[in-house]
């Protein structure tokens, strides 16, 4: 599966920006798709995820309440709408797909293939 990341950019805290991931290829294959982050020195870390096998939307803490993830099937799209944007969520957001179990959504390891990064930048 080959995917594509798009939409991001330079927002104002408290402004909204959405991402897009376009899945490609095997879709048949997977089963799922998330939202991961990596801030500069840190550890990449789950954002937001949906399974359409299995079921379920998850969210990180720091993202309830604030972003929304959803799926567009007939564009094999899975999209991040993320609102109230502070600076602290700066970072390089990365869209994974692969067949996560309940235990394995939050991990990196529960994702088999990754976008290339779309950078997001919150200014204060």
């Amino acid at each position: 599966v080959q995917l594509q990341a798009s939409g991001g950019g330079l927002v104002q805290a408290g402004g909204s920006v959405r991402l897009s991931c376009a899945a490609s290829g095997s879709i048949f294959s997977i089963n799922g798709m998330g939202w991961f982050r990596q801030a500069p020195g840190k550890e990449r870390e789950f954002v937001a995820a949906l399974r359409w096998r299995g079921g379920g939307i998850y969210y990180s803490d720091s993202a309830k309440g604030r972003f929304t993830i959803s799926r567009d099937s007939a564009k094999n799209t899975v999209h991040l709408q993320m609102s109230y944007l502070k600076p602290e969520d700066t970072a390089v957001y990365y869209c994974g797909a692969g067949r996560p179990i309940t235990s394995s959504v939050h991990s990196v390891s529960g994702y088999t293939s990754w976008g290339q990064g779309t950078l997001v930048t919150v200014s204060s």
